[in-house]
């Protein structure tokens, strides 16, 4: 028995998936080249009249634009609200409360309202509380 029987087996049958392939799609190529009566054309009816489409269509359109004013509007105001920051130290256990709104709080860091930047360090966690 050959050492590389196994591989040898494995080219065999993407030889013969390949040609397989290859045999199936020149089948269908002329199988597409014969002519073919084609069924007599009739006329296309209007089923809706152009004017209801427009009118539909700018309808979509006005609503599309509306919904992403408001989402934008209430992701805004989402980010203006205030909320309470307690960073907590793992190893101590020591608590400190800080504000910030909630669009500058960021994974391990954020702003408070004053203005200060705050990053916490790998050993301490950060809660989030709505409201002052």
């Amino acid at each position: 028995m050959l050492p590389y029987s196994p591989m040898f087996g494995k080219i065999l049958l993407t030889v013969a998936v390949i040609l397989g392939a290859y045999y199936v799609i020149r089948a269908r190529m002329q199988y597409d080249r014969k002519p073919t009566t084609a069924p007599p054309l009739r006329p296309l009816t209007q089923v809706v009249s152009p004017g209801i489409l427009k009118v539909i269509a700018y309808g979509l359109v006005a609503v599309m634009v509306a919904g992403s004013l408001l989402w934008l509007y209430l992701d805004y105001q989402s980010g203006r609200e205030v909320v309470t920051v307690r960073v907590i130290n793992a190893n101590t256990g020591n608590v400190t409360t800080y504000q910030a709104r909630r669009a500058h709080v960021q994974d391990r860091r954020f702003t408070t309202l004053d203005g200060r930047p705050v990053t916490l360090a790998d050993v301490d966690r950060m809660e989030l509380s709505a409201g002052r």
